[in-house]
Formats: C-alpha cells, sequence, structure tokens
C-alpha cells in the first residue's frame, strides 16, 4: 500500500471525483457506508464490526455508533477510539441486540469468515441489515492477519446456511478496475531510501494517469 503521508497528501489536494476514479473500491466503501448511515433511524444501534480507528463514526450521529475491533491491525493505528475490544468470532453482545451491522474490508482478516457471519445473525435483531464488502483481487495488508479472499460466489456459499436475506449483491469493478489497482501498488516496490527518485518519475503515470484512463476503460469488461 501506498505511505500514509502520501495517500493523505492525495485525500488533501485532489477533487472527490479524481480520488473516486484512482481509488473506485474505496469510493464504493465510502458510498456504502453513507448508505448505512441514511438507512439508520433515530436510536438504532449501530455495530462497526472490525472498525479500526472508528473513522465512519461522523456518519452515525443519528443513532448509537459501537464501534468494535481487536485492536491488532495496523500497529501505526490508533484504536483509542473504540468502544469495544474483542473477537468477531465471539462478539461480547447479547442476542437481538444490534439495529444495523457494517462490515467493509474485514471478513479477510477472520480465521473462520463462516463464525463470524454466525455471529452477525446471533446479534441482530430481525429485520436488522448486514452491509458487508469483501475485497476480490487485493494485496496482501495487515500481515500476518490476511487469511482470505472471496469471489462472488464464495460470498454466496457463505450464505447459503444462514438466516439473512440477500437484499442487494454487487460485484464492485472489474478487469480493468483491478489492473488500476495493480498499477498503484507497483509504486511500493519504490517507497524506500535510493528508490524514492524512480516512485517521483514513476507516480505520475502508476499513480494517476493509468488508473483515471483504466476507470473508465472498465465498462468494457
Amino acid at each position: 500500500m501506498l505511505h500514509p503521508k502520501i495517500l493523505a497528501l492525495g485525500n488533501r489536494i485532489l477533487p472527490r471525483r479524481v480520488l473516486a476514479w484512482l481509488d473506485p473500491f474505496q469510493a464504493f466503501i465510502d458510498n456504502e457506508v453513507r448508505l448505512a448511515a441514511s438507512r439508520t433511524s433515530r436510536g438504532d444501534i449501530v455495530l462497526d464490526a472490525g472498525a479500526g480507528e472508528a473513522r465512519h463514526r461522523k456518519y452515525f450521529s443519528s443513532g448509537l455508533y459501537l464501534a468494535l475491533d481487536s485492536g491488532e491491525g495496523e500497529a501505526r493505528w490508533d484504536y483509542s477510539g473504540l468502544d469495544i475490544r474483542g473477537d468477531l468470532e465471539a462478539i461480547p453482545l447479547c442476542d437481538s441486540a444490534i439495529d444495523r451491522v457494517l462490515c467493509t474490508v474485514v471478513l479477510e482478516h477472520t480465521r473462520n469468515p463462516g463464525q463470524v457471519l454466525r455471529e452477525f445473525a446471533r446479534i441482530m435483531k430481525p429485520g436488522a441489515e448486514l452491509h458487508l464488502v469483501v475485497p476480490f483481487l487485493w494485496e496482501e495488508h495487515q500481515a500476518p492477519r490476511d487469511y482470505h479472499r472471496f469471489t462472488r460466489y464464495g460470498v454466496r456459499l457463505l450464505f447459503e446456511s444462514l438466516p439473512f436475506e440477500t437484499e442487494l449483491f454487487i460485484p464492485v469493478g472489474g478487469f480493468f478496475w483491478v489492473f488500476a489497482r495493480r498499477c498503484v501498488n507497483l509504486l511500493t516496490f519504490f517507497q524506500r531510501r535510493w528508490r524514492w527518485p524512480l516512485f517521483v518519475v514513476l507516480a505520475p503515470f502508476f499513480g494517476i494517469l493509468f488508473p483515471v484512463v483504466l476507470y473508465f476503460l472498465d465498462g468494457l469488461d
């Protein structure tokens, strides 16, 4: 992944539309979080499962937002904003307690994704909603706690024996979006010592130009 300072700089100086072209997967995640927030009623209890630094809290002012995480994903993250530290395979909440569960790019870090989904089913009230986003062809991250990748068929298989009704199932992006992500990932090899000058030369092409072009080519897939 790109250095956090480079990501922070890009987020500050680039328009939101351009950021969406450069990283459409992150844009989809952000839109899904905003959708979940828009469907949250006053007084609803929302569990952000695998919340990390609880950066989604700002979207859920109308409900009671609970940030749950093991606190072990990234050493450089600040986990002080968590409400609950715990294991997603044994969530420390009572049955039928939650109105909405948010779980974005977290399931791949759990040893037993099926057990995590069973725990979600246990703690969710009747009629509660689960907003789940999982990766397909992503680079390894948060090593060594990175165990799984999911095809659309694998996700459906996980839900087959669980008491969920699927309202919407969306595969995000195609070949060209994945290729664009690989272009950006290539730059990570040049984020060290004497390679930084090469990073500066390559970044405009692999970090901006190619991803933007590939974003618009994705409709061909």
